[in-house]
């Protein structure tokens, strides 16, 4: 696998063009406050302004910045050599004792990242300050990031992927990345339980006789998923083996009618690592709803306008989603931890710390896992879904260990409104205010909840 490498990211929603990430650059690459020498350039758009309306400036600036390419067109298309891109940090460097001031390089980036800076009468461009780039700490509104998640890919790309090629999941679905990549950090020696649900209709079991995993596989009923994994990782220890016994099953059928299987497995200390993929529903059956659904959504078993409840028109589920891995916590498990597959790397350490922690007790990870047909987004939204459920506070990532106790490990001190999560999917577009207030309210219930529970637990 090639390597991947950190970016400098935008997010042309969050901007209102002050510049504070120019003059930072200028700065720091200059020694001056001329904005025009910064190698970063926020550009306006039409009669975009600073006091444009909040939609308006949604699409008002866009960011001329050297995307530090894969595959640079300014490198092959610089006569002189003097353009080069690091392989070890991904930087595109600019060699000033090779550069003939020719401008081609100016004209092969389609990102306006390289320039003629008019006060040296050379080019300049973006190498990142070292990792520590200075515009992005100056930005006040956050639009600038320093994403660095790709490192994991550096570090995980070359293990084994312990899925078969051509799983068949929903056009933009995230599980089988989460699949692939819970398998290929697990390893090769593992059992895994795959219960009906969105996974093994992926192909987890295989197809037509073939075989989706490298490792062994069997289906469970949903309701006895853990009993069976149970037995099988005791079976394993009585023939002497050291396996990881794996279950990746769906909310449904860990929230509903398997649950007394997996309570029970918790409550015994059964040595497994239990995954649950929440995607708040039956999906791959007719989208009905789970217990894990939120109030108000739309699936086919809580619908809106037909019907009727209590002589009004239907509106939604009308009962708030159970929250199971708080449940799972006060079952005193070896280890309990939420997480998104917008944060791949709190994903993988607490893939980390449940392995480890399955070795010796039960191990229970919720990842919640937009559903591009169910939720009613488009399929290349999963992530922003994801990472806006996070920066809500609709979802809260954590972990908990009996000794530990809870511990948030991607806090968010200032949330955005519940609004931004809601507005992402079609099943939510039905929602009154009076709808939108209780979930809100239920959010900041939950989150003070959560808290507590975490300063209880260190004696706060």
């Amino acid at each position: 696998m090639g390597r991947a490498y950190s970016t400098i990211a935008f997010d042309p929603a969050k901007c209102d063009g002050c510049g504070d990430c120019m003059m930072a650059c200028a700065q720091a690459k200059t020694g001056t406050s001329d904005t025009a020498r910064s190698r970063i350039q926020i550009v306006g758009r039409g009669n975009a302004t600073k006091d444009a309306t909040e939609d308006a400036t949604e699409n008002a600036f866009e960011l001329a910045l050297c995307r530090q390419c894969a595959d640079p067109k300014c490198v092959t298309v610089c006569p002189a050599g003097a353009l080069a891109k690091d392989g070890a940090s991904g930087v595109i460097g600019w060699d000033a004792s090779k550069c003939v001031d020719c401008l081609l390089c100016t004209v092969g980036c389609a990102y306006g990242g390289i320039a003629l800076e008019q006060a040296t009468g050379h080019v300049a461009k973006c190498d990142t300050c070292d990792g520590r780039p200075a515009c992005v700490p100056a930005c006040p509104k956050g639009a600038l990031t320093y994403v660095t998640t790709a490192k994991i890919y550096n570090e995980v790309g070359d293990w084994e992927d312990l899925f078969a090629p051509g799983l068949a999941g929903c056009q933009g679905c995230n599980t089988e990345l989460l699949m692939r990549h819970t398998l290929r950090r697990v390893g090769p020696d593992t059992v895994l339980a795959t219960p009906p649900g969105c996974v093994p209709g992926m192909g987890s079991v295989g197809f037509n006789g073939t075989t989706g995993t490298k490792v062994p596989v069997f289906h469970p009923l949903l309701t006895n998923t853990a009993a069976m994994l149970a037995g099988v990782k005791r079976q394993f220890k009585r023939m002497g083996r050291e396996v990881t016994a794996l279950a990746i099953a769906g909310d449904g059928g860990a929230s509903d009618v398997g649950f007394q299987s997996l309570s029970g497995a918790a409550e015994r200390g059964e040595q497994m690592l239990f995954m649950v993929v929440d995607n708040e529903g039956y999906m791959n059956t007719g989208m009905q709803r789970s217990s894990c659904t939120p109030y108000g959504a739309w699936t086919s078993t809580t619908p809106i306008g037909a019907g009727c409840a209590a002589g009004q028109p239907a509106q939604g589920k009308t009962q708030d989603a159970k929250n199971l891995p708080l449940i799972m916590v006060n079952h005193r498990c070896a280890y309990v931890a939420t997480a998104s597959t917008a944060y791949m790397e709190d994903l993988y350490a607490k893939l980390e710390r449940a392995i480890e922690a399955s070795k010796t007790g039960f191990a229970y990870v919720h990842v919640y896992s937009p559903c591009t047909t169910g939720w009613r987004f488009a399929s290349d939204q999963n992530m922003e879904v994801a990472r806006k459920a996070v920066e809500t506070n609709f979802v809260m990532l954590w972990e908990f260990t009996p000794g530990e106790g809870l511990n948030f490990t991607r806090p968010v001190d200032d949330p955005l409104p519940v609004t931004d999560y809601l507005k992402a999917m079609g099943r939510f577009r039905h929602l009154s205010p009076a709808q939108i207030e209780h979930i809100q309210g239920k959010v900041v219930e939950n989150a003070k909840f959560v808290q507590r529970f975490s300063e209880q637990a260190h004696g706060g």
